[in-house]
Order: structure tokens, then sequence, then C-alpha cells
């Protein structure tokens, strides 16, 4: 198992006896390796087992918190159990978005349409609450900037903004991750969560969280979160570690 910075095995010994407990995680990049083709973003070995011992554990919730429409999410990620789904940055929380927002998203989508279209490798992703400009294909990396540039500048007020790693999305609601993860901790009354994440989006989530929760930035790059590991194979050694502390 992947050893774990001696700080964070501290903050994961003093969370395991706090209840109500929600463990919640983003899925790409944490619990899935990112892939070109996001269809092919399957769970690392071990995380269906892990998400069950804890989801098993009296008073612990365990959520997954994603950019990825809850349908698509549970379709590639496979994964089922009694667990909490926020899709959408947060946007699909009680349910699929209404359909003048859904209009919206399809408007947008086909103006980008034309612009991605001209770009070799670029991918447009429609989703529940956004439209995605993926870039990740795109061997011109000059080119694939300046994809990025054009669709934000195509960007009105009315849309929220969400960068990330080779990706924008421009989102039809201004939901985020932190909002998503502070309101479903308020429902279940948690004193404590624990989330991990990694990619600029998770930084909501990272903020939105108070001085008794574990904050835990997956990779490189700068954050706010208060822990770090190196890949998603730590990602899984910290989550079973927490499973055995609540064992």
């Amino acid at each position: 198992m992947t050893a774990l910075p001696p700080d964070l095995g501290s903050a994961l010994r003093a969370l395991a006896g706090r209840r109500p407990l929600l463990v919640s995680s983003d899925y790409d990049g944490v619990l899935a390796r990112l892939r070109d083709d996001p269809s092919d973003a399957v769970p690392e070995a071990g995380v269906a087992q892990v998400l069950a011992r804890l989801a098993a554990v009296d008073g612990v919730t365990v959520a997954l918190v994603s950019g990825r429409g809850v349908a698509d999410l549970q379709s590639t990620s496979g994964l089922s159990g009694p667990f909490r789904w926020v899709g959408s940055h947060g946007a699909e929380f009680d349910g699929p978005l209404t359909g003048e927002l859904a209009g919206r998203r399809d408007d947008l989508a086909e103006r980008l349409a034309p612009l991605v279209a001209g770009t070799e490798g670029a991918r447009l992703e429609v989703k529940p609450a956004s439209v995605a400009v993926h870039v990740r294909q795109v061997a011109d990396r000059v080119a694939a900037a300046s994809l990025l540039a054009d669709a934000r500048s195509r960007a009105d007020s009315s849309l929220t903004l969400k960068p990330g790693k080779d990706v924008l999305e421009l989102a039809v609601t201004d939901a985020d991750k932190g909002s998503a993860l502070r309101r479903l901790a308020d429902e279940l009354g948690a004193v404590a969560t624990l989330y991990l994440g990694d990619d600029l989006t998770d930084e909501d989530a990272f903020r939105a969280l108070g001085a008794d929760d574990v904050t835990v930035k997956i990779g490189d790059g700068e954050t706010a979160a208060r822990h770090r590991v190196p890949d998603t194979a730590g990602a899984v050694a910290l989550l079973e570690f927490l499973a055995d502390l609540l064992a």
C-alpha cells in the first residue's frame, strides 16, 4: 500500500472518530485515471470495494461529486451502492435541469460546434448542465490554447466558466462543487467531511470546507487543500487506510 504523509495519517485518525461523517470524492483523476476518451475512465483497482466498505459503516455517507452528469458517472464508473451522487459540478443535486436551462445548453452547443470542428483532435461534450471543449487530444498545443481562448471569448455573462486540465466547461448555472458539498453536509448533519479532488473545479470544494474537515489534492499543482497525495494509487490507499480505521 502507498505510504501516506504522517500529517495526513494523523488527520484521518482524528476524522475517523467523528459522526455523522461525509466521505466524498471527485471521480476522474482521483478514483479513475484521466483518459483521452472519458468513456474509458474505469475505476482503479480496489475502488468499488473500499467505497462499499466505507458506506457500510454506521454514520458514514459516501458521495461522488463530479463534473460529469450523474447518468454518465454511474454508467462509466459502473459503481453502485448506497452512495450520494452529485453531478454537473453540483447542478445535478436533486434531479435533472429544467427545460429552460437545457435549452440554453443546447443553444450554446450549437454555437460552439463549428469552432471545435475547426481544430483537429478537439471534442465538444454536451453535459446535463454545461458544454465542455476538450483539447487533450489536440497535437498542436498552440491551436489547443487558441481554441480554449476563443471558446472563452464567446461566453456571455449568463455562463459560468469552469477551466480544467485541457478543457473549458461553460455551464448554464452557477453551481459549484463547494456549494453542493456544503449543502449535502448540512442535509446530513455531518460534523466532518473528507474531500478528495485533483482539478481546478475541486478548489471550490477545498475552499468551502472548514478547519475540522480534511481536504486532499491528488497530484501536482497549487491548491487550497491541506493535504496531498501524488496519484490515484495514493487516493485509493488513503480510502483504504480510513476504511481500516473505521472498521
